[in-house]
């Protein structure tokens, strides 16, 4: 698939951003008055900006409303609807906080969950797909919640709860990749399924259906050598679950947090990058890619 700086972004930011939400709706930390509105201003920058990004690979950002019409059959709706109820409940959460001091726990616990569904439903839009088979599967959703759960850990400083949720994130990570590599084969769909014509023998692509590129090929089609990935996938596990780890073990401080913050998205934007740019869909077969897979 192609990995747009769009989509990554979104992906990455406001999955930590809905994190980080999470925890302050249960009250992990408890701030009040200024600092309540630093967290929830951070949240809302991470969530916001990301869903705002996510609308720059729409073909037509104006129409963007009309994804909350779908919610019956669509993630991207239910995602819609589930972020704007997050956002509003969260927001009442913090004018009790900010303004006034007070938590108000039922709403507080409301927008909680109402953030983790969101990054849920997030993570559904890509797992529900038959068609990429390195992402149809239980862990997709997984992976989406415990690296929001982790960021948003970090930033909210909950201690042995991050170092916790950062190992469940390697691990979980490192299982995708084990389970994802083996995905395309294992669904056992060839250019004789793809087709439908295995019925009349060995089925071999003649010549690609287009002699240049297309809207196909640009935006399912993407070939990332092996290489690379090795490389990439390393990098990924030490600024993103490493170095954070390495941090969150010293005394803490704020620039230390700070720090491991950075390193922990900048992290997740590489394991975002590979999660899309590795994705094989299978119109691919029609174009003879993936023949090593």
């Amino acid at each position: 698939m192609n990995p747009a700086p769009s989509i990554i972004i979104f992906t990455s930011f406001s999955g930590i951003g809905f994190g980080l939400l999470f925890f302050l709706g249960f009250g992990f930390p408890s701030p009040k008055g200024i600092v309540a509105l630093i967290f929830l201003t951070i949240a809302y920058i991470l969530s916001i900006g990301g869903l705002i990004a996510s609308t720059f690979h729409l073909g037509h950002p104006e129409r963007a409303l009309k994804a909350f019409t779908q919610w019956k059959t669509s993630w991207l709706s239910r995602e819609a609807w589930l972020a704007s109820g997050a956002l509003f409940f969260m927001t009442i959460y913090g004018i009790g906080l900010v303004f006034f001091g007070v938590a108000i726990g039922f709403i507080g616990v409301l927008g909680a969950l109402l953030s983790l569904a969101t990054v849920y439903s997030t993570s559904m839009i890509y797992a529900h797909l038959k068609t990429v088979p390195r992402w149809n599967n239980f862990l997709t959703p997984c992976l989406f919640i415990v690296i929001s759960l982790s960021g948003g850990g970090i930033i909210a400083g909950l201690g042995e709860i991050t170092l916790i949720l950062l190992l469940a994130a390697g691990i979980i990570q490192a299982l995708h990749w084990i389970m994802g590599d083996r995905a395309f084969l294992q669904s056992e769909t060839k250019i004789a399924t793809a087709t439908g014509l295995g019925s009349y023998g060995n089925v071999k692509l003649f010549e690609p259906p287009h002699t240049g590129s297309n809207y196909l090929l640009r935006e399912f089609v993407y070939v990332v050598a092996r290489k690379h990935v090795s490389k990439l996938r390393l990098i990924s596990l030490v600024m993103m679950i490493g170095i954070p780890i390495s941090l969150l073990s010293t005394p803490l401080n704020f620039w230390i947090s700070l720090l491991a913050a950075l390193f922990h998205l900048a992290g997740v934007l590489v394991s975002r990058w590979l999660f899309f740019a590795q994705a094989e869909h299978v119109v691919g077969l029609y174009y003879g890619k993936y023949r090593d897979v």
